[in-house]
């Protein structure tokens, strides 16, 4: 088994697909419609996508426009060389931190949030000895 995508309910595909690509650097990998049950999706990812990496697909259901998040949902958690560079550059593109970077609460590990237009919270993890850092747009943060 491996880990194939995370969906996410967007109100609006162009807008969440501008985010996802222009503020968090992943890169459109595929898109589709499905016009009998009124419905488009993206997937989007970094590094080309599956099999190497897990992807997000961001599924817009015509005509609504805001989902409930609901109190289950946690976040999307991606990692980077230099969180307080990524949180920057993410602010610089007009995304929008909700957290700045610093260590977690008892701990050291340097952590960040930003929230996507649609409220989803993505956290970022400065990782000290990465693996597969290549593989990280925000690298060059």
């Amino acid at each position: 088994m491996r880990f194939l995508h995370t969906m996410l309910r967007v109100g609006n595909l162009q807008r969440s697909i501008d985010f996802y690509t222009q503020v968090l650097g992943m890169q459109l990998l595929r898109q589709s419609e499905n016009a009998e049950y009124k419905y488009s999706l993206a997937f989007l990812g970094f590094e080309g996508g599956n099999p190497g990496q897990a992807e997000i697909e961001l599924t817009y259901n015509w005509g609504t426009e805001s989902y409930d998040l609901g109190t289950a949902y946690g976040h999307v958690a991606l990692g980077v060389p230099d969180a307080y560079a990524a949180c920057e550059k993410i602010k610089a593109a007009g995304g929008n931190v909700t957290r700045e970077a610093g260590p977690v609460k008892g701990g050291s590990t340097v952590i960040a949030f930003v929230t996507d237009p649609d409220g989803y919270k993505i956290e970022l993890i400065q990782e000290n000895s990465r693996r597969g850092a290549n593989a990280d747009p925000l690298r060059s943060a």
